[in-house]
């Protein structure tokens, strides 16, 4: 195994809670159809829009397969050429842009849902943007400015399904099922072949001091031994200054922000299409897939994680379809 068991299981937990808080929020954009009864006529009841201008525009023609494999690779591009010339800043600027934006999608859906039930009936759709929006961006400068463990994690539970929400209405089931194998090939090649991955990752964290994914330290027994001699022996005690700055070796528990948003967006594409049942055999195939890995796995080692979610989605969806 290659994390402790505490480890991964708060790895595997926090994925699964994204993956549930994704379908709510992919749902609380999802049109909704009003027939009349007298008439017989279907309208779209209004409501379920995305916020800050983000919906799609009926009349406009969908973003085809080729262009949205186009602006990914794009956005993956732009990212290492700014890497290359260590534009921080920059970096920080964009990551900054992309979580506000995404925990106000996300938050926006929790306040939307609470507008009849709560005090927030009182207000305005436009005024529950807004505090959508002013909830979001402190949250992101702590993130991306002052980062700490806790703020860190809780906000990647948000930032996934708000960012899902914009690429799933303009997704079908067949460009889904293409881009997780485009996305699982690329993966592949990114870790074992180029280590482009595991570059990213450690600039990241050690240039940026941020993460696009969850990230969980651990220390080993040794250390929590060493560490549990010295808080005995200073008990009451004034710790000398040497004691205090001495150095512990820290593992991180990392699970990749992509490795989190694909199964995301598929499962929110099969549940607009299909239903929910199809939606949940995508979310628990994918944490299979996810946990062979890190029950399999071997320490010291990096793996890409796509691969081995894109097969348990389908062997699911294959399971979905001969059940159902």
């Amino acid at each position: 195994m290659k994390h402790k068991l505490t480890i991964t299981l708060i790895l595997l937990g926090m994925f699964l809670v994204t993956q549930f808080i994704g379908l709510f929020v992919i749902n609380a954009y999802t049109p909704q159809t009003i027939i009349d009864p007298t008439t017989g006529e279907q309208t779209q009841a209004p409501g379920n829009e995305l916020p800050f201008g983000l919906q799609t525009n009926q009349d406009e023609p969908t973003p085809t397969f080729l262009s949205i494999v186009f602006s990914f690779a794009l956005a993956f591009a732009l990212i290492l050429l700014l890497m290359k010339y260590k534009w921080k800043m920059v970096i920080r600027l964009w990551f900054f842009l992309v979580v506000t934006l995404a925990l106000s999608i996300s938050i926006y859906a929790i306040l939307k849902y609470t507008y009849t039930i709560t005090l927030l009936h009182y207000y305005t759709i436009t005024t529950i943007s807004i505090i959508a929006l002013a909830v979001a961006i402190p949250l992101a400068l702590i993130k991306i400015f002052r980062p700490n463990m806790y703020v860190h994690n809780l906000t990647e539970l948000l930032i996934y399904p708000g960012i899902a929400a914009v690429f799933v209405p303009i997704l079908t089931w067949k460009s889904i099922i293409a881009l997780l194998i485009l996305i699982s090939l690329y993966d592949a090649w990114a870790v074992w072949r180029s280590g482009i991955m595991q570059k990213m990752a450690k600039f990241q964290m050690e240039e940026l001091k941020i993460f696009g994914g969850f990230l969980l330290p651990s220390v080993s027994k040794k250390v929590e031994n060493q560490i549990r001699k010295i808080k005995q022996k200073y008990k009451n005690k004034k710790m000398p200054n040497k004691i205090k700055s001495k150095k512990f070796k820290i593992n991180l528990a990392i699970l990749g922000g992509g490795d989190v948003i694909f199964p995301i967006i598929t499962a929110g594409v099969f549940m607009r299409t299909f239903g929910i049942i199809p939606a949940l055999f995508v979310i628990f195939g994918a944490l299979a897939g996810l946990s062979s890995i890190f029950l399999f796995s071997q320490k010291g080692k990096a793996y890409p994680a796509m691969p081995y979610i894109t097969t348990g989605i389908f062997a699911a969806l294959l399971l979905w379809k001969l059940l159902f």
